[in-house]
């Protein structure tokens, strides 16, 4: 059913086609009955896939990474389709617009996406809003947060302060992102000096000792990832989720006469699956499993998600994979992990 709607789906622009796909799927679900079909159709419960990470209950390990669902309107939506946690953003302090369209592309051949989004968002006053209202029974919900555009790096604390104590109340985690290369100089706030004191102030305002993550970048060094490590440990930070999308163009069937017409961008996706499960392995066995990771990157199936939880991860999040592989996605995974006997964490 998903593969018929697909081929309509793929020939509308890929923004515009996210935004009229949930549409009909809230509205579906507003239908009496049409949640118990999606609950026998999608979800799958089974105690040995239950996690206690941080100390927050996952009903399973898959979860929607940001980007998706980025000022929280889909929740309920997205929890239908078996996700057991939901992260909202990146939302940043106002609201803006994000980058000039077209900036959401499909490599349909290599079952990847590229984007140059630039943090388009509601702003965070409008998303609390939202979390403020009833949420579905059971699911975790983070916030991705992140500077503005306008914002310069030297001022960037005060933007991510903003987000964070504005939205401690209404999630459960929080995750910092650095590492998208969509805003220009952001990536920089992942160097030693910069990062640390950001984090730091962030860990000086939370005195409930609320779980927050760093998401990074694929194309770290490993002495780059070594200061990752060390700033994670210095910082006592919850963990790290790697990675975020790539700029490297590495693994793609499509011409590279093709690709380069797209221009700038992050690469998700399948393509990212090994250097997204090699970062995992490298934080956990650097690191002693000294903290969370959270494995993003390349999972479209059971295998591909086999392959960070392999590799280390204690849980892991999709986005791609859900736009190519359908609402069927949690499910895949967690049957075959149920009858694989991948091992539990808690």
């Amino acid at each position: 059913m998903y593969h018929l709607l697909k081929v309509l789906l793929f020939r509308i622009d890929p923004e515009r086609a996210h935004h009229i796909t949930m549409w009909w799927l809230m509205l579906l679900l507003r239908i009496p009955g049409v949640k118990a079909l999606f609950k026998s159709l999608f979800q799958f419960h089974h105690p040995s896939l239950e996690r206690t990470v941080a100390g927050m209950k996952f009903s399973n390990p898959v979860g929607l990474a940001a980007g998706f669902d980025k000022n929280g309107l889909y929740l309920h939506a997205m929890a239908a389709l078996g996700f057991s946690h939901i992260e909202v953003g990146t939302i940043t302090p106002v609201a803006q617009d994000g980058n000039p369209k077209p900036r959401l592309f499909r490599l349909i051949r290599s079952r990847a996406l590229i984007n140059r989004m630039g943090f388009n968002n509601d702003g965070v006053e409008v998303l609390a809003s939202r979390l403020e209202k009833e949420r579905p029974e059971g699911l975790i919900v983070g916030a991705n947060i992140g500077k503005n555009k306008i914002t310069p790096n030297e001022d960037a604390a005060y933007d991510y302060l903003i987000c964070f104590e504005r939205l401690y109340h209404l999630v459960d985690y929080f995750t910092i992102n650095v590492s998208s290369p969509n805003t220009p100089g952001l990536r920089e706030l992942q160097d030693k000096g910069p990062l640390t004191e950001l984090l730091t102030a962030l860990q000086e305002n939370n005195p409930d000792d609320k779980p927050v993550f760093l998401k990074i970048a694929p194309d770290l060094t490993t002495e780059q990832l070594d200061e990752i490590i060390d700033i994670i440990i210095e910082t006592g930070l919850t963990g790290v989720i790697a990675t975020n999308t790539t700029i490297t163009r590495n693994g793609l069937t499509e011409s590279n006469e093709s690709v380069d017409s797209i221009g700038a961008g992050g690469l998700s996706g399948a393509p990212l699956i090994d250097m997204s499960v090699s970062v995992v392995r490298y934080l956990k066995e650097k690191s002693n499993n000294n903290f969370v990771v959270i494995g993003v990157g390349g999972i479209e199936d059971y295998a591909s998600a086999k392959k960070h939880l392999d590799a280390g991860a204690d849980l892991i999040q999709a986005y791609s994979g859900l736009i190519y592989t359908g609402p069927g996605l949690v499910k895949g995974i967690l049957k075959g992990l149920q009858t694989s006997g991948v091992r539990r964490q808690t």
